[in-house]
């Protein structure tokens, strides 16, 4: 009897630490792995960085993709994209409907540097992940480009074509609305006048409201130069990326930054000891 309560206790033990960070191994694309020093998600895309093919921006050296947005569009499409349909059926009209997403993402978002919620210098959230956490607690919490990533995805999906530029250290969204006349600038996408600037990172800003430094300089695609660079959203999501077939790391969302969750050594170590002790009863 005493030999059968060690052994169900070490099988409970078990079978905590699996249930408490099983899906590390046994389930790494519903969370974020850690490698290298940088933080992925299940597209296999870096949340801690823009650069790179892997990044969440893709910024290289010829010019830039904002893979984190697909991650929220077309077959992908979720919470995020359910706003910006809610909005567009409550406004038939496109100026109050591109001020009401608008609005709604600078009343809900409250801009906070990304080490101050996850430690890190940068920490991409997509914009499913933003909204959720907009509906689930009335507020959300988020960098620019954070911001800029939901607006771009509710934009597209309240029927405007949305564009996400890149300047120094910031990022904002440009939406084709040529009939708005309260705009600070108007800009050119690719020769096309019409779009306008949509700066949600400050609560008075009103849409087409545009930083000075900003106000005339040329908009390009894809290219990094001395223009500001802009990538229009297209309609459908691009293909997951595969992540590696063990993450070194989960990694889990908490209240108060990122929690790291290695695996269950402890679970391993005790299946080890079950195993010994099944031998020895073997042998006698």
């Amino acid at each position: 009897m005493k030999r059968a309560g060690v052994l169900l206790g070490l099988i409970v033990v078990l079978l905590a630490a699996v249930a408490t960070t099983g899906y590390a191994s046994a389930f790494p694309s519903e969370g974020f792995y850690e490698r290298g020093g940088d933080i992925f998600d299940d597209w296999e895309i870096c949340r801690t960085r823009a650069f790179g093919e892997d990044g969440f921006y893709q910024i290289t050296e010829i010019g830039f993709r904002p893979v984190i947005a697909f991650q929220s569009l077309g077959e992908e499409a979720d919470l995020a994209y359910s706003l910006g349909e809610q909005i567009a059926a409550k406004y038939p009209d496109p100026v109050r409907r591109a001020e009401a997403v608008f609005h709604f993402v600078r009343d809900r978002v409250e801009y906070t540097p990304d080490v101050e919620q996850t430690g890190d210098e940068e920490f991409a959230q997509n914009a499913d992940e933003l909204a959720i956490a907009i509906v689930e607690d009335g507020i959300g919490y988020g960098d620019c480009e954070d911001m800029t990533v939901l607006l771009a995805v509710m934009y597209k999906a309240a029927g405007f074509r949305s564009a996400i530029a890149i300047v120094s250290e910031h990022t904002a969204v440009l939406v084709y609305l040529p009939e708005y006349s309260k705009a600070t600038a108007v800009f050119e996408l690719e020769g096309e006048p019409g779009w306008v600037w949509a700066e949600a990172t400050g609560r008075n800003n009103p849409l087409g409201w545009v930083p000075k430094q900003y106000r005339n300089v040329k908009i390009a695609t894809y290219e990094i130069s001395a223009e500001v660079p802009a990538y229009e959203i297209p309609a459908e999501a691009v293909a997951p990326l595969k992540p590696p077939p063990t993450p070194v790391m989960a990694v889990t969302g908490t209240g108060e930054g990122v929690t790291y969750r290695p695996f269950p050594f402890l679970g391993v170590v005790g299946l080890l000891f079950f195993m010994s002790l099944l031998r020895r009863r073997r042998r006698r």
